[in-house]
């Protein structure tokens, strides 16, 4: 390892590198290095033990403002990502030590080659220019070794870590209007880009949304910029239309869109604008359909447990947390999981305060409330009643016939019958009646 890193001039204290005809040399002893540290925790120990991290931070502040270096920062930045997966003491040191997220921050700008016209403000006279893929693997690297490195970032505790994040969230909205060489890498740039936003404490994401200074920008909400939002919703819908992996490929962005419209109100409108908008049309199930809404509402019964909360979640916060709203947008069945999770059986709203406009309801959708289904949702054709015919007899022998086939079921433990307390929290049958008969008593004793 020491004879790599002294091939890599990792141990110079030169402030610029040697001439071009060394490179090659330099990038493949970091190749060799990469894959040693990936394969052997033996490796991985020596390499805080040589303090092997402060040297490639070392290095790449040599490859800054250098040409012909870009294979060399790539290695570099991609070791340093391998070191702070694979031992955490490293991704400590990286971030308290070493000023680590300046560092990377400053590779990942130098990516984009970014020009700022305000604090947090980037020029976008280059947005829609792809990037070559040498640079595009540069970012995506440097996107990943932030990512560890901020992994406990979710409190700023001082004005300077709010800038550096604010800074940091500024490169990744330009990061979000630029698009790679092919489709796939723009998007596992993207993926990178939300992954790195999910570890931004929630209050510097502001700078997602800027005040819209230019005429021909069309995504304009309360007049500011909302480019970059929208970037994440067309990146939330194409991950849902995948269909497969949605744990690891679209938790992540609707994690990080539930946070943003939890705390931004304007993020939070124009999403609902554009996920949830008025409702017109109620002839069909909410999960029927190729709308986002649609889309989402389907997965509020997923299999996979996470998939189905988040998604629950994101429309919850997209309807103020207000337990009416929600279900008028997707029916109570499938609204059910995530309301006995929160106790909400019973109605109300959530834990987190919004602000007070109301939504307006459209004519079709007033006309036809009286006659939706409150379960499915929409509004379904009349069915005859098969009881009309029956006699009484009948009835009651249907009736018990019921009884016995739950009574079974119970019994047998295949089903628990439940009940809602007035707390909206499900609770055993048995106990729900004992406490009515509990109430019913002391309301009789008053009297």
């Amino acid at each position: 390892m020491q004879i790599l890193m002294k091939l890599a001039k990792l141990d110079m204290t030169e402030d610029s590198l040697e001439d071009v005809s060394n490179f090659p040399v330099i990038v493949e002893a970091l190749k060799c290095l990469c894959n040693i540290v990936f394969n052997s925790a033996l490796a991985q120990k020596l390499s805080l033990e040589l303090n092997l991290a402060a040297m490639l931070c070392n290095l790449l502040r040599k490859c800054k403002d250098q040409h012909l270096v870009d294979d060399i920062k790539c290695f570099d930045l991609r070791l340093l990502f391998l070191l702070s997966l694979l031992h955490t003491d490293i991704r400590s040191q990286l971030h308290h030590e070493l000023q680590g997220l300046q560092v990377l921050t400053q590779a990942l700008e130098s990516s984009f080659s970014i020009r700022w016209t305000d604090k947090y403000k980037a020029a976008e006279e280059h947005v829609g220019c792809p990037l070559s893929l040498q640079e595009t693997d540069c970012a995506i690297e440097a996107l990943k070794a932030l990512f560890n490195v901020t992994l406990d970032s979710w409190n700023v505790h001082s004005e300077n870590e709010s800038h550096q994040f604010r800074y940091m969230a500024a490169i990744l909205r330009h990061c979000l209007l630029t698009m790679g060489p092919t489709e796939d890498k723009t998007e596992e740039l993207h993926s990178n880009a939300v992954n790195l936003l999910s570890n931004i404490p929630v209050s510097c994401l502001d700078v997602l949304i800027s005040p819209s200074t230019q005429e021909e920008t069309v995504l304009k909400y309360n007049g500011m910029n909302m480019d970059a939002i929208q970037v994440l919703l067309d990146f939330m819908e194409k991950r849902i239309d995948k269909g497969s992996s949605y744990r690891e490929g679209l938790t992540p962005v609707l994690s990080l869109l539930t946070e943003c419209c939890r705390a931004h109100r304007n993020i939070r409108k124009f999403i609902k604008a554009q996920v949830l908008p008025p409702l017109r049309d109620v002839s069909n199930r909410p999960e029927v359909g190729t709308t986002v809404r649609n889309k989402l509402v389907r997965l509020m019964t997923h299999v996979d447990l996470g998939v189905k909360q988040i998604a629950a979640e994101f429309l919850f916060v997209l309807c103020k947390e207000r337990v009416d709203n929600l279900l008028k947008y997707t029916g109570y069945g499938n609204a059910a999981g995530l309301l006995a999770a929160r106790g909400l059986l019973a109605g109300g709203r959530g834990d987190h305060w919004y602000s007070d406009d109301e939504d307006t309801d459209t004519e079709e959708y007033k006309s036809a409330k009286p006659n939706i289904n409150l379960i499915t949702g929409h509004v379904e054709e009349p069915m005859p009643n098969p009881m009309d015919e029956m006699t009484e007899e009948q009835k009651e022998y249907e009736a018990m016939k019921l009884v016995n086939m739950f009574d079974k079921l119970s019994r047998d433990e295949v089903i628990k019958p439940m009940g809602v307390r007035p707390d909206g929290t499900m609770t055993p049958l048995e106990e729900t009646i004992c406490q009515y008969q509990t109430n019913e008593q002391d309301s009789s004793d008053s009297d």
